[in-house]
């Protein structure tokens, strides 16, 4: 069956569900890079805290500069940059659980839309119920749980 002869209601879950994997693919990528930083911060904060003397000069990135600074406001700003990048890690990880339940819950619409059709055999153009305007009624009645009936993105 090519892309043409699918239904609008089949076309629409299987555009949703490539949508929700792009969102997935991203947003594994940030969690990556923020899992990087954080091994990055780490390995700096050791090598800080090898330094003898709280009062140590250390040399810090600012662009293409080095600024010689203290050790110890060195050790608290990255600190503080560790916790903010583990906080971003944390919503991400949310982010990516939530992702991952509407792939199943897209996939499940898609897997029953198609046994459905299989089953029906002469009821491709359509669907029973599926696909309606969303002031129509879909499965389950008015405004009830029907596919096709539920706004984008909840």
């Amino acid at each position: 069956m090519s892309q043409q002869e699918l239904p609008p209601w089949l076309r629409e879950q299987l555009s949703r569900l490539q949508q929700l994997q792009q969102n997935l693919q991203a947003i594994m990528m940030q969690k990556q890079q923020v899992e990087l930083e954080v091994v990055e911060i780490d390995r700096a904060l050791d090598e800080l805290r090898k330094l003898e003397g709280n009062d140590a000069s250390v040399y810090k990135s600012a662009g293409p500069l080095l600024i010689k600074t203290n050790k110890d406001d060195v050790l608290k700003e990255l600190e503080e940059k560790k916790e903010l990048s583990n906080t971003r890690l944390t919503v991400l990880g949310k982010q990516e659980t939530r992702v991952k339940d509407n792939l199943k819950e897209v996939e499940n619409k898609i897997n029953t839309m198609i046994r459905q059709m299989q089953a029906g055999g002469s009821s491709i153009g359509a669907g029973p119920g599926f696909g309606t305007p969303s002031g129509g009624q879909g499965v389950g009645g008015p405004g009830g749980g029907g596919f096709g009936t539920r706004p984008q993105g909840q």
